[in-house]
């Protein structure tokens, strides 16, 4: 029987360690085996996604410590033994305030974060162009009006034609393509049945509903391959519909235009630069 506990305890300590090194790899680029956090923030919703849930985190970590403590002290102070005579009271005013208050006090603190970030999401800036994502069962399609790109389509790539790198049930045969730092609105619908164009490493999960568009708008802040699925239970092959994109160089970007068929746009003079730093210059100083 002590063999047994040894071997129980040790195997969970092995555990532990395991979910610790697989939640720290969960910081590398794209999604991890074993993830348990949010993928790296890429655009300026993502990053205050990340704030709010750094927020939620120490709210919910003080709230669980104060009630560990709480019921510590229940457990010790009047049990039993402790008290064997118990008191007849029934109510408190100040504590039954307290109870009252305090959470109330605690929402408004969290309140505030959460409709600046929903405004964030919500009202979408002055877009360099335009990309309207389209879903089908099972499969996505996508076109750039602005350019003059018609719709081309984004399927999985099966197991057997997977290419070093790419990863499985995530890679498709062809990618949505952006340049760094530009502002997309993103137009969804369906074709079909309700599907979820998401990306997580951008903060978007935007239902597509057969005969209505939704809008949605991200930009991305560094260069590389980003990947998201379908999060609408959409019928047979759901997992098997994944969305994946492109962040390159404005360069790279107007050269996959030309590519395409479509015609490169005009890009201003001005340099790009980082949302949160041109909203805070943007900010009137304070006297």
């Amino acid at each position: 029987m002590q063999v047994s506990l040894s071997r129980t305890l040790k195997q969970i300590f092995l555990i532990g360690l395991m979910v610790i090194g697989f939640a720290g790899a969960a910081y590398a680029a794209g999604p991890q085996d074993w993830q348990m956090n949010f993928q790296p923030a890429v655009t300026p919703v993502m990053q205050e996604i990340h704030s709010f849930h750094t927020i939620l985190l120490w709210v919910i970590t003080a709230i669980a410590v104060f009630v560990l403590l709480l019921m510590i002290f229940v457990f010790v102070r009047f049990n039993s033994r402790a008290n064997p005579e118990p008191q007849k009271f029934s109510h408190n005013t100040l504590l039954e305030v307290l109870w009252t208050g305090v959470p109330v006090l605690i929402l408004v603190v969290i309140a505030i974060p959460s409709l600046r970030l929903l405004f964030l999401e919500d009202v979408i800036p002055e877009a360099d162009f335009t990309i309207k994502a389209t879903g089908y069962q099972w499969y996505w399609g996508y076109e750039y009006p602005d350019q003059g790109i018609g719709e081309y389509f984004a399927s999985m790539v099966p197991d057997e034609d997977l290419q070093e790198g790419q990863p499985r049930l995530l890679a498709t045969d062809n990618a949505v393509v952006v340049p760094v730092g530009a502002t997309v609105r993103v137009l969804v619908t369906g074709a079909d049945v309700i599907h979820n164009w998401a990306m997580p490493p951008f903060g978007i999960k935007m239902d597509a509903v057969p005969g209505r568009i939704n809008e949605t708008w991200f930009r991305a802040l560094e260069e590389g391959t980003y990947y998201g699925q379908c999060s609408e239970l959409c019928g047979q092959r759901h997992a098997f519909m994944p969305i994946e994109v492109q962040v390159v160089s404005q360069d790279e970007f107007d050269s996959w235009v030309v590519e395409q068929g479509g015609t490169a746009l005009a890009q201003p003079e001005t340099d790009i630069i980082d949302v949160a730093a041109a909203a805070a210059d943007a900010e009137p100083a304070q006297n």
